[in-house]
């Protein structure tokens, strides 16, 4: 229960830095970023775990396609704000070896479904369930939303804090040059 107040915490810091007004309106919010920030490739840990309808997921079973990892939760602005871009960005590499996995932080499948269903984007990617953060401290995650960039030899090559436009042209250039590495 420590941990969990840290980490939410934590991350209501990193959500709410702009302002009180920041969570009652998040017109009021920066924009969000279009990049990732690389860096040399470090072995990505392990991520294992259901997602809302109950299948397993593995991060291991992924080797051979590029991994867009989304650490979030449903109160957090920035991270509710970027879940259409990310769709979107799923949804223009559907085609090749690009999966995206978002990982929900502390809360259960039926808090996630009433946010997912009030988007007007349905999400076709997985949503994993976190509820005991242990893949928010493997991953080091400090603040949320929290995102990676796993490569196809299951190494972490690209990161970033806050909020991201996942389908703004810059973003899906440096990911497609990164998936035709």
């Amino acid at each position: 229960m420590k941990l969990r107040k840290h980490v939410v915490g934590a991350a209501l810091a990193l959500c709410c830095a702009f302002g009180p007004g920041a969570v009652a309106h998040a017109a009021d919010l920066p924009p969000l970023s279009h990049s990732l920030t690389l860096q040399a490739p470090k072995p990505a840990p392990a991520l294992k775990f259901k997602d809302i309808e109950g299948k397993t997921l593995d991060l291991a079973q992924l080797k051979g396609k590029m991994v867009l990892i989304n650490f979030w939760a449903t109160w957090c602005p920035p991270c509710r704000r970027e879940m259409p871009s990310m769709e979107r960005l799923s949804q223009a590499f559907k085609s090749k070896p690009f999966v995206v996995l978002a990982v929900n932080v502390g809360e259960d499948a039926d808090t996630i479904e009433a946010f997912t269903s009030q988007l007007d984007t349905t999400l076709t990617f997985p949503i994993l369930l976190d509820t005991r953060s242990q893949g928010m401290r493997a991953w080091k995650v400090a603040g949320l939303p929290t995102t990676f960039l796993v490569d196809r030899q299951g190494r972490i090559v690209a990161s970033a804090i806050g909020g991201r436009e996942f389908d703004h042209p810059e973003m899906v250039q440096a990911i497609r040059a990164l998936i035709n590495k």
